[in-house]
């Protein structure tokens, strides 16, 4: 382990080296898009508001190093960049679904099933029976930037922001005329990366379109992954003060699942279809601003279950239908200086058709069922003396299996000088049971309550340098109540089971993030976490560090990133299985070089993941792989 940490000072310290050697002149930066200082948020109010003035603790991932990073997938850019968010992997490439799946999505420990939210442009998205995240269908060529709301975001978002909020915004060209990019990779174990997207803008009109396609044979036997991906913005400007937007996002994969290397599985396939599409209709005035946005999310699932060698293989297919539809309305209005007020209202029907369809043709089905919600919100925000913002809210939301939940938020932020910020929150984060725990199986139970937890956080903020250098620090304490769990009736750890109620837990702990633009061509990020928890939780590390730097010498470019993760449970004690701990330290880099500009030009890169072959793994019986190389081109014009 010290020799693999020996790298990483000698590789900086190698890049401050030629950062000192002349270069050719590069733009100027810009300081307040590289620390998020003085950035524009809109997922703390859906309104455009200072980052500065809200009380939450908001993680912003701009377009930049998202393309910095050459991802096809959206997760992995997101485990770097933000501190206190883990995702589980299991391989190179692909998350999947069923058993054995990864793309969990844990903020300050909270995550596992699907206590963190993950929205497009402000609207859910999840599977309607399972609840759970699509990680394969988030795909990074689409994004134009990623605010991450690192604890309860159920005040503007309801169920399952229980942990947090992913908002993933996307694309729109802004430009005029046209812009159109192509990239090939190729590298170990096959894999292959195809992305084409092409942006237009003439008058009032705009469109984004992109098509990635991703296959691999993966790491181990039996474990290859293919998927399309397809994604169209188009946008119409009215007038100065109206627009209408509206997208469609398509992806279809196939996998196969090996099982845990102790216990493989033959011909566990997955053929799955995901989609989802919008509509919003926009206004902004001098003194009000708001929208009107309709969602449809929609999925096909078909999953051979696969058998064990020398078993017998399975004469019927589970299948499944689902959807997440919704209306969000709300407006925001400016009356008096310095106030902000938001109300919104929102309708949701979730759920979906399960079956079982035997090889004879019969079909056997599992559940059809819709669950519906209504909720109200209001949120406020005063700032005094260009100093002070005060901000509270309060929303309720109807469940027609469950009832009424009660959602409070408030907070303040404190500017007491230039380049200082001091925020403290309280907040509430729910998430409602899916349709799996209250009618799928034996351990259904429809008389569950939402799980919630209370946050609590203070965070302090500073620049220095003219704002070259920027670093935060966050304490957080989380109370948590109500988790669902499966509970043996007997009381002696043997069938039958039920879903309760019975859970609780509390997460505290604190996390660090810094910033530092050495030179106009030199740069570095670190974030560090640290968690400290009641009880053993999956995929939520104890310590987890991060640190980058970038340095853009003429027309090369070089990337540098380690991520060390210390105290990880992979799996917890439970009958004959052992608890299992894991500690890694991973290298990653990039380096580039660019012919003619960004607009108009050719790139080729290579890039190496995991550089010191490091064993390890996140998803239990999935070991990660060890050296990962790819090359590509990336081409614009």
């Amino acid at each position: 382990m010290k020799k693999r940490l020996l790298l990483i000072p000698g590789l900086l310290a190698g890049m401050l080296a030629q950062a000192a050697e002349p270069v050719e002149p590069v733009k100027p930066i810009d300081v307040d898009s590289l620390i998020n200082l003085q950035g524009v948020v809109v997922s703390a109010n859906k309104i455009q508001v200072n980052r500065n003035s809200v009380p939450l603790s908001i993680s912003v991932i701009g377009r930049d190093e998202i393309e910095a990073s050459s991802e096809s997938a959206l997760l992995p850019v997101l485990s770097q960049c933000v501190p206190g968010l883990f995702v589980t992997q299991k391989g190179i490439t692909g998350f999947g679904v069923n058993d054995g799946s990864a793309g969990t999505v844990n903020i300050r420990g909270v995550g596992q099933s699907n206590k963190v939210l993950i929205l497009f442009d402000g609207q859910p998205q999840w599977a309607g029976i399972f609840g759970h995240a699509l990680p394969d269908t988030y795909v990074a060529s689409d994004v134009d930037r990623v605010e991450v709301i690192r604890g309860p975001g159920s005040l503007m978002y309801g169920s399952n922001a229980m942990g947090g909020v992913v908002n993933i915004i996307t694309r729109h060209h802004k430009q005029e005329g046209r812009r159109t990019q192509a990239r090939i990779m190729y590298g170990s174990y096959n894999t292959q990366k195809y992305m084409i997207n092409n942006g237009y803008n003439v008058g009032n009109f705009s469109s984004f379109i992109s098509v990635n396609h991703d296959r691999t044979d993966g790491h181990r036997p039996n474990s290859d992954f293919h998927i399309t991906n397809g994604f169209a913005n188009l946008g119409y400007k009215i007038n100065e003060h109206y627009k209408v937007t509206g997208d469609l996002s398509l992806a279809k994969f196939k996998t196969q699942n090996p099982g845990a290397v102790d216990s493989p599985i033959l011909d566990y396939l997955v053929d799955v279809l995901r989609g989802t599409t919008s509509f919003a209709f926009e206004n902004n005035h001098e003194k009000t601003s708001g929208a009107l946005r309709v969602f449809y999310n929609w999925g096909n699932h078909e999953i051979n279950d696969g058998y064990q060698p020398g078993g017998t293989p399975r004469t019927y297919l589970f299948r499944s239908d689902d959807h997440n539809t919704g209306v969000l309305l709300y407006q925001s209005f400016r009356l008096v200086e310095g106030n902000t007020f938001t109300a919104g209202i929102d309708y949701k029907n979730w759920g979906g058709h399960a079956w079982n369809d035997s090889i004879n043709g019969n079909k056997a089905d599992i559940i059809d069922k819709t669950v519906n919600e209504v909720a109200g919100y209001v949120i406020m925000q005063q700032d005094l003396f260009d100093m002070l913002s005060l901000n509270a809210g309060v929303r309720y939301e109807h469940n027609s299996v469950f009832g009424g939940e009660w959602v409070p938020q408030a907070g303040l932020t404190f500017r007491p000088f230039d380049g200082n910020v001091i925020r403290a929150s309280f907040s509430k984060g729910f998430r409602s049971p899916n349709i799996r725990e209250m009618y799928m199986w034996g351990a259904a139970n429809d008389g569950l309550k939402p799980e919630s937890m209370l946050n609590y956080e203070v965070a302090v903020g500073q620049s220095f340098l003219d704002g070259r250098l920027y670093g935060e620090v966050t304490v957080f304490f989380i109370d948590g109540k109500n988790m669902i769990q499966s509970v043996s009736l007997s009381g002696d750890g043997k069938p039958p089971y039920k879903n309760q109620n019975v859970g609780t837990f509390t997460n505290k702990g604190i996390e660090f993030e810094a910033r530092y633009q050495i030179l106009n061509n030199l740069g570095m990020d670190m974030n560090y976490s640290y968690l400290h928890t009641s009880k053993p939780l999956l995929a939520a590390p104890e310590h987890k560090l991060n640190v980058g730097a970038t340095h853009s010498p003429g027309r090369f470019t070089f990337n540098a990133n380690v991520q060390s993760v210390y105290d990880l449970y992979v799996q917890l004690a439970a009958g004959n299985a052992p608890e299992v701990k894991e500690n890694y330290t991973v290298l990653n880099a990039k380096a580039s070089y660019r012919f003619g500009t960004r607009d108009k030009g050719l790139n080729l890169f290579v890039k190496g993941e995991n550089l010191t072959a490091t064993r390890y793994t996140i998803n239990y019986g999935f070991p990660m792989p060890k050296a990962v190389f790819m090359g590509g081109i990336d081409v614009t014009f």
